[in-house]
């Protein structure tokens, strides 16, 4: 049986107010200083922290004593149209009619319309041993595209992994493109390995130079070493030549795996994990940063396309197309093993 408890953002004050307590799960409400409204969902392992409304990202995530947000310089989330100017979560949906890094000739805000989006309708399912948060979003724009999406995050009692879901929906009668990426920004772990279930070469670094990135001669030089193979970045070891960020993409990952799995591991020996499913999620990114202001080790970020903008998925033939009222849907699994 799932029991169902709507939420309305008069629930969101200034104090906090349980919404929900049982033996595995307890629920609070609270609102931001900046007036975003915020949900606590905790278990007996640790807790993350939900904007039901605004693009349903996860704002924070603890579990075991360790917080497995990046660093940045957001000491809350900030009302928002695009995801730059709150650039603090945990994770966030990137997408839906475009993802990633917009090109010069794109015209598409960074990582898409979604991350930020205002949720019509949200709500909690309490099922046996599990507590999603979920909710419904309708993108409809005049002589443009139409769709609902339903982003949920699922907890489980005593668990310290999670499930990150959407669906969408296309309901227009023409069909619209989609691109998707779970984008988690997990935190710089130093001296952390990463491991995964498909080989070492399979993630080829970046050779391309988004609009954001500014490249040093320091960054150049490193870049050019792990070309050459006399650098391989499987351990957090040198922060100093993260700076801007490196990044490495893995394409077509059903060639290696139905499920595909990285993760990193901690010097202490806590493993951090995300699992898909390549039917869903075909591809994936690997974003490092390590500067004052903002420090991040994202070691899987599982997507349907590289982030490189809409014009680059057209070319290179990973655009999505999803027929009138048909539904795809995406489920990503993460946190500590």
């Amino acid at each position: 049986m799932t029991t169902r408890i709507a939420l309305w953002r008069e629930l969101f004050g200034e104090q906090p107010r349980i919404l929900l307590e049982n033996n595995d799960f307890t629920v609070t409400a609270f609102r931001y200083a900046s007036g975003v409204e915020a949900l606590r969902v905790q278990n007996s392992r640790g807790h993350l922290v939900i904007l039901p409304w605004m693009g349903q990202m996860i704002w924070d995530a603890c579990f075991d004593g360790h917080d497995l947000t990046m660093r940045n310089m957001f000491s809350q989330p900030k009302p928002a149209a695009e995801v730059v100017a709150t650039y603090g979560c945990f994770a966030f949906h990137s997408g839906l009619l475009a993802n990633g890094c917009p090109s010069p000739e794109d015209s598409h805000p960074l990582h898409g319309e979604m991350a930020c989006a205002a949720i019509d309708e949200a709500w909690l399912e309490l099922e046996d041993d599990g507590l999603r948060v979920t909710g419904r979003y309708e993108y409809v724009m005049g002589f443009g595209h139409h769709y609902q999406a339903q982003p949920a995050v699922v907890m489980r009692k005593a668990s310290a992994l999670f499930d990150i879901q959407m669906a969408v929906t296309n309901l227009a009668s023409v069909a619209m493109p989609l691109q998707y990426m779970c984008h988690m920004n997990y935190a710089y772990v130093p001296d952390a390995t990463f491991s995964q279930n498909i080989p070492d070469e399979a993630l080829k670094l970046r050779e391309s130079v988004p609009a954001h990135v500014k490249p040093t001669e320091k960054w150049l030089a490193f870049n050019q070493r792990v070309l050459q193979g006399e650098v391989s970045l499987t351990t957090l070891n040198e922060p100093g030549f993260y700076d801007p960020e490196i990044v490495f993409f893995a394409d077509k990952l059903d060639a290696w795996t139905d499920k595909p799995e990285f993760s990193m591991v901690a010097p202490d020996g806590t493993t951090f994990v995300t699992r898909f499913a390549s039917a869903e999620l075909n591809y994936v990114t690997r974003w490092i940063l390590y500067n004052g202001d903002q420090q991040v080790a994202t070691f899987a970020l599982p997507a349907t396309c590289r982030p490189e903008g809409f014009l680059a998925a057209q070319r290179n033939g990973s655009l999505i197309e999803v027929e009138p009222q048909q539904t795809r849907t995406f489920t990503v699994t993460t946190g500590i093993a």
